[in-house]
């Protein structure tokens, strides 16, 4: 089945399932690369071959396909119900790896992730589903999840927060920092401070799960469904593939995933003719990708006399001409400015194409109808209210093509494969409850609720 004339629902069930070889294959290449130098706290590895428990475990990790428009398709990676991010098939893996070394080693872990919001969601339900399906025990395994006030709205229930003990073991704590990626550092300073006497005291490990191979080598898995759902053939028209970035991580997997695919490491799929081009989306209050591959900006705006800011100068296509603020936040997931991985996604840019394209919440509301329209084509409900809207990944990239084919920075005939990476509001996740959570404002408050999480 080739992309061109894809005009159904493709869909991969179960994908970690599915490609669960190639996944693990992922990881080893992943260690090896890093062997003798910084080795992770949990090895990159499962088992050899998933049991029963575990495809009960990864039952949720569909991908689908869909043109919902010509030479526009939807990449939905958004089909887990308690998540519905991208960030679900990661976190599912890294549970796996976690219950794999507690398995093999006998160590008790307790995971420790600062986050925006999604990635902590899909952590929390992924460790929820390990209990559920029989993986491990609250006994084995437990979750310490950091996140900044900012992000406060972004927080979603589930059954880790329903149940009082599961509550008490595995903790949401909420940081009053003063710029949202700083949680970060507060949970390494953490890490750093309590992780040997907490081995050592009470046999749990610590493994703070912050780290690109982690997400990197689950990723893969986009690369694995295009290649079989719409393989990358040497008459394909030329295809880009826009994401809404924070860091770049998913594509960074997909590009993994398209290198394993052509070197034959992972040999049972077609090998893809050519490396698609990256198209960058990102919003005016962390736009640092987009500057970084374009080589040139941040935009400079003035202030209008009808209370908008428009830009000075030079116009330049790759951001708003209007907007309601330039230091404008559409999502609080969105938090990391100068991210490193722009070192990676820049050279993959310029030797393969893409570009970068950063959107205003203006832009987002003046084509919303047409966004709301072309998620309908794939089965994605989105609510009529955009102030419902708690996660915006999808409608920030479908905006971004929108704009991006308008204004003329997509080549005529390419292809575009936009990444549906997130979409939820407090109907279809509902938010965590306030009381749920545990203030926190230094390493010393932490550390009390990473200790208590373990002691509970």
């Amino acid at each position: 089945m080739s992309v061109e004339n894809l005009t159904t629902d493709a869909r991969i069930p179960r994908a970690l399932v599915r490609y669960y070889a190639g996944v693990r294959t992922a990881m080893r290449c992943a260690g090896a690369r890093r062997a003798g130098r910084d080795a992770p706290a949990v090895a990159l590895d499962l088992p050899e071959h998933p049991d029963e428990s575990f495809h009960r475990f990864a039952d949720v990790t569909d991908i689908g396909l869909t043109e919902v428009d010509t030479g526009l398709h939807l990449l939905d990676l958004m089909r887990n119900p308690g998540t519905r991010t991208t960030k679900s098939i990661a976190s599912l893996t890294m549970v796996a790896r976690a219950v794999h070394h507690i398995r093999t080693t006998g160590e008790r872990l307790v995971l420790l992730t600062p986050t925006s919001g999604n990635k902590g969601t899909a952590l929390r339900d992924a460790v929820a589903r390990a209990y559920a399906s029989g993986l491990a025990t609250p006994d084995q395994l437990r979750l310490v999840v950091v996140v900044p006030e900012a992000s406060r709205a972004k927080l979603r229930g589930g059954p880790l927060s329903a149940d009082p003990q599961l509550r008490a073991a595995n903790p949401v704590a909420v940081a009053a920092v003063d710029r949202p990626a700083e949680v970060k550092q507060l949970a390494t300073d953490v890490l750093a401070a309590v992780s040997p006497w907490l081995t050592g005291k009470t046999g749990f490990g610590c493994w703070y799960t912050l780290d690109l191979d982690n997400y990197r080598a689950a990723d893969v898995v986009r690369a694995f469904a295009e290649a079989e759902l719409a393989p990358i053939t040497p008459d394909s028209p030329p295809r880009w593939h826009a994401h809404a970035v924070s860091s770049g991580y998913g594509l960074l997997g997909y590009h993994f995933g398209h290198e394993l695919l052509t070197s034959r490491r992972y040999a049972e799929l077609p090998a893809p003719a050519s490396h698609p081009g990256f198209l960058l989306v990102q919003q005016l209050g962390t736009p640092d990708m987009v500057v970084s591959t374009l080589g040139r900006g941040p935009r400079r705006y003035a202030p209008g006399a009808d209370g908008t800011w428009r830009q000075d100068g030079v116009a330049d296509p790759a951001f708003p001409a209007v907007t309601d603020d330039p230091g404008e936040v559409l999502d609080a997931t969105f938090y990391t400015k100068n991210p490193p991985t722009s070192a990676e996604i820049d050279p993959i840019i310029a030797r393969h194409g893409g570009g970068g394209i950063v959107v205003s919440r203006r832009e987002c509301l003046d084509r919303f109808g047409a966004v709301r329209a072309l998620a309908a084509n794939a089965g994605i409900d989105i609510v009529a209210d955009p102030a419902l809207i708690r996660e915006w990944s999808l409608v920030k990239v479908l905006t971004g093509v929108l704009v991006a084919r308008e204004r003329g920075l997509v080549p005529p005939g390419t292809r575009v494969i936009a990444h549906a990476s997130g979409y939820y509001t407090d109907e279809l996740i509902p938010p965590l409850d306030p009381a749920h959570t545990t203030a926190v404002r230094t390493a010393s408050d932490l550390a009390e609720a990473l200790t208590a999480a373990v002691l509970a």
